[in-house]
């Protein structure tokens, strides 16, 4: 496989230990209408160079069960299990209950709250910010999690149902702070256990106070390696900041994830090598790295039952 064999960084054995049995629950491998580096076949060799116990693709646009299963011939020897699961856009007709009982039924591990349909990413990338488009128009609209009335919708309470029965993960997506409460709130009331909020100062903007009330639904705290990697064009946040958000919410609590795959960024393991690096370096005891990129993960993908 190409992907394997591509120059990219070589860990020391002291870091290949630490970094050993990682799960990555954000990775944007292909297909995908957004320009992507590699599939989801490439993105388990690339896994192996770590000896990744195991991959989350995501997609903003479709189910990603239906993409391992097609390929399912070329990830028979593949070294690094992949999973998938939908995110609840426009393309899958939003808070969807359908939609989510398709993926699970089809073995998905995970429903992603709307991400490129939120209000709050549609505000964000309202500009010229370099977001990565589609050719053509993918006639996407609003999706939200409450209805006419203000209330959250019963379709969010069928679909937290579902998740829960199928005991997966759920994520906020990229909704604002206070829909992404009722979201996580409606969920942990409905019986979801794995919950997770992604980035919460990229696109999200969550507070202090909403993070700590969604911690209290039983949410992990995703950072992504991608933000305070070089060579990502934005926004290269510098390693001390994740160190402080580790220091304010806990290993324990806290889960780091590449969010890569794009095309023209580095590969998802090459961040693992830089960033977890730089976190030993800047006195993360290897301990905590382990309970950030192995435990929680594995969690949160229902590979082990507590974390």
């Amino acid at each position: 496989m190409s992907i394997a064999a591509e120059e990219g960084l070589t860990p020391s054995p002291a870091l290949l230990k630490v970094l050993d049995g990682a799960v990555d629950l954000h990775c944007h491998s292909g297909p995908s209408p957004f320009p992507r580096r590699f599939d989801h076949v490439e993105a388990s060799h690339d896994g192996a160079r770590i000896n990744m116990r195991a991959i989350l693709c995501k997609s903003h646009h479709h189910n990603t069960v239906m993409d391992l299963l097609a390929m399912k011939s070329q990830l028979v020897n593949a070294p690094t299990p992949m999973f998938g699961g939908v995110a609840l856009n426009s393309e899958v007709g939003g808070v969807n209950p359908s939609a989510v009982a398709v993926a699970i039924n089809m073995g998905g591990k995970c429903v992603w709250g709307p991400t490129v349909s939120a209000g709050q990413h549609m505000r964000a990338h309202s500009h010229d910010d370099g977001f990565p488009s589609a050719s053509g128009n993918l006639y996407e609209k609003e999706e939200s999690i409450f209805n006419a009335a203000g209330d959250v919708s019963e379709e969010t309470h069928l679909v937290t149902r579902l998740i829960a029965d199928a005991g997966i993960m759920m994520t906020g997506g990229h909704l604002d702070g206070e829909s992404m409460k009722a979201f996580f709130k409606t969920a942990s009331g409905n019986g979801v256990r794995r919950i997770m909020l992604h980035h919460p100062d990229f696109i999200v903007n969550a507070t202090d106070a909403d993070i700590e009330e969604m911690v209290g639904y039983g949410a992990f705290v995703e950072h992504a390696l991608s933000m305070y990697h070089p060579q990502v064009p934005a926004p290269q946040w510098p390693i001390e900041r994740l160190v402080n958000w580790i220091n304010k919410i806990g290993p324990e609590r806290t889960v780091l994830n590449s969010d890569l795959g794009q095309q023209g960024n580095p590969l998802p393991v090459d961040a693992y090598i830089f960033i977890v690096q730089q976190l030993l370096d800047h006195g993360i005891a290897e301990a905590d790295v382990r309970q950030m990129i192995c435990r929680n993960t594995a969690y949160l993908l229902g590979l082990e039952e507590t974390n």
